[in-house]
């Protein structure tokens, strides 16, 4: 079964590379939002909030696990071919590397132009912070940790768990970091009701997030620094961002280009100062951008290399 879920995993990585996500088409985090939705409208208020926060959780999971297993186990059954196909297309909607570096190019193309209000308000749609303010390298700032933390919620992550199980386990992780980015704030109305989702999805981060780092440190040579000092700063430096797993990525770009990132940011209007992450050896400016995006890919295509190289080891170990 470790073979098919390979050989979907990797269906999966080049259908996101080529496709993406077209608006248009549907998809299930559009699904997994709706039903999220629903259920903090009916649950969410009065007593026992996070006790409804994590039924909340555990209700989304199920139908999603039920859901999932029910059709591919129905593709298997047709024939293993069209069960590693239909495992593809699913495992594709949970993964975002083609979105995110478009994301980023959308910024970085105005910032070159010298559109600075452009390049502000596509930085608003991939960042929760206030944009409209922020000089080049605050807003090349935002683009580089976006790009760096989401390498892993986005793309590694997702595709460890197809490893482990398949579409149903990308799914699930898919669905879990959806619960938290909806109703996992620390604010009077989700401080209590999103504590389940923002614990499971530290939890179900907790390994991705640190095999990305290193895997991004293992892709490129560091720009200005020798490479024990990049490792040294991504051990000193991911364990300062407030997130116990996007401090990996974050750290592991910053280290790799030779820049800081992290600082002060504002939401809302009200000010939030981050810890620094990387050493200041040359300013942020545009180009930091591509070089970001290039981490990503390498990234990417090591981590699955990565997730073969283990797979065919236990598929190894296990036929012994």
């Amino acid at each position: 079964m470790i073979m098919h879920h390979l050989l979907a995993i990797s269906l999966a990585f080049f259908l996101d590379l080529l496709i993406g996500d077209p608006p248009k088409w549907p998809h299930p985090v559009k699904w997994f939002g709706s039903l999220i939705s629903f259920l903090d409208k009916r649950w969410n208020y009065g007593a026992n909030r996070k006790q409804k926060g994590a039924l909340m959780m555990l209700t989304v999971l199920v139908v999603v696990i039920t859901l999932t297993g029910l059709t591919v186990f129905l593709a298997y059954n047709l024939h293993p071919l069209v069960g590693i196909f239909f495992e593809g297309i699913l495992i594709a909607t949970t993964i975002s590397q083609k979105s995110l570096r478009e994301a980023a190019l959308d910024v970085y193309k105005p910032l070159q132009q010298g559109d600075m209000t452009e390049a502000r308000r596509k930085l608003s749609w991939i960042v929760g912070r206030d944009t409209d303010h922020l000089d080049e390298s605050e807003i090349v700032r935002g683009t580089v940790e976006t790009v760096a933390e989401n390498t892993s919620d986005g793309i590694t992550a997702p595709l460890f768990w197809a490893l482990i199980g398949g579409s149903v386990g990308a799914m699930a992780y898919r669905a879990i970091n959806t619960c938290d980015s909806m109703v996992g704030y620390r604010n009077e109305k989700y401080e209590a009701f999103g504590y389940a989702s923002a614990k499971l999805d530290d939890a179900v981060n907790w390994i991705p997030s640190r095999i990305t780092g290193c895997c991004m440190m293992l892709s490129k040579k560091p720009e200005h620094t020798a490479r024990s000092r990049a490792w040294h700063v991504l051990f000193r430096d991911a364990k300062q961002h407030p997130s116990p797993n996007s401090g990996w990525g974050e750290a592991a770009t910053a280290a790799l280009l030779g820049v800081q990132l992290g600082g002060i940011n504002t939401y809302k209007g009200i000010v939030s100062n981050r810890a620094l992450i990387g050493d200041p050896i040359i300013k942020l400016s545009g180009i930091h951008i591509p070089k970001a995006i290039a981490i990503m890919n390498r990234t990417s295509v090591l981590f699955l290399l990565i997730l073969w190289i283990g797979g065919l080891f236990i598929a190894t170990i296990t036929r012994l």
